[in-house]
């Protein structure tokens, strides 16, 4: 594809330049949206069900301890699967609405119990797999809440 080459005094401007309203900068614009709506939507379905496939292998897999594959084993794992799919997805569309502290521990909730949940899998002792997920539970609130904290105000509107 062939361009033109630059011209020597740049480009004229016919209109006048845009306004800039107060408290804004023009270096700080957000960055720009490549995929439209409709492929937001799709994602918005396509990336919790496929995570929930992945997660329901992973209770399976831990499940059966490298023994054969059953069909109690296969359940566990749709029905993980279809649990952590259908609550990724009402997170994804309620907690938004939230405040951010609640936002937060929505998801640090989520986090925790599916981690533990998946860890209790693994033959592990009861005690082991609640100080597990309370660990990855934690480290979530620290970051979620970060995240949260510095994108936010204090209602759930976005600044950033």
């Amino acid at each position: 594809m062939a361009h033109a080459a630059p011209a020597p005094g740049g480009i004229p401007r016919r209109a006048p330049a845009p306004e800039v309203r107060a408290g804004t900068s023009p270096d700080r614009r957000r960055t720009p949206d490549v995929f439209g709506a409709r492929t937001h939507r799709v994602a918005q379905i396509a990336v919790p069900v496929v995570l929930a496939l992945v997660y329901g292998y992973w209770v399976a897999a831990n499940n059966r301890g490298g023994g054969p594959i059953t069909g109690w084993n296969l359940l566990l794992g749709f029905a993980s699967a279809l649990v952590f799919a259908v609550v990724a997805i009402a997170l994804l569309r309620l907690a938004p609405r939230m405040i951010r502290e609640v936002h937060a521990l929505l998801w640090t909730a989520f986090v925790g119990i599916a981690f533990g949940f998946l860890y209790s899998q693994s033959d592990q002792s009861v005690w082991r797999s609640v100080l597990m997920s309370l660990l990855v539970a934690g480290a979530t609130f620290v970051v979620f809440f970060y995240r949260y904290y510095t994108r936010e105000d204090a209602f759930g509107r976005r600044i950033r």
